[in-house]
């Protein structure tokens, strides 16, 4: 008898998460999907990453982050989301392994993470995407899925805030 394997332990960075609310509708669009599609699952993010959102999202006026931060606390709330703390075995990866060579710290200490968890990172950055030895994807494209009603109410209020692609790289 084969056991089955574990599914696949699936990443975001703030340029996925910040992406809900992209100025482009292509790009809103997937990576709303991306999150819509696993209400149910679980995911997994660096805290670092958290604070990334955090610093892009404080950069606009307060009326517009009082409309965005309902939803982002909500689906925090809604999906299995954990928010992981960097391990000193993956930051000494990340200072050394050639698999991260030209890469920013804030990616490199990620790119440890996700690969020290055998996982996937979702991503919008072009940077990472051309990566070919790393496990990275950007969020596929598809017709617009909704969140479960009270969400959606409350991600619609957020476009209030749309972040330009340009602020969406890593």
């Amino acid at each position: 008898m084969r056991s089955a394997k574990p599914p696949e332990v699936e990443f975001f960075d703030a340029t996925l998460f910040l992406g809900m609310n992209s100025d482009q509708e292509t790009v809103r669009i997937a990576c709303k999907n991306f999150f819509a599609s696993r209400m149910d699952g679980e995911l997994s993010t660096s805290l670092d990453q958290v604070g990334a959102c955090d610093d892009v999202i404080w950069r606009y006026a307060r009326q517009q982050q009082d409309r965005y931060y309902p939803f982002m606390d909500v689906l925090h709330s809604i999906v299995v989301i954990h928010r992981r703390p960097y391990s000193d075995t993956e930051l000494q990866r990340a200072a050394q392994s050639e698999d991260f060579a030209g890469l920013n710290a804030s990616q490199r200490l990620l790119c440890s993470k996700v690969s020290s968890a055998g996982g996937r990172l979702y991503t919008l950055c072009p940077h990472l995407l051309a990566r070919r030895n790393l496990a990275v994807s950007a969020p596929p494209s598809g017709d617009e899925l909704s969140f479960p009603p009270s969400l959606e109410t409350l991600y619609q209020a957020s476009l209030a805030l749309r972040v330009p692609l340009t602020a969406l790289s890593a």
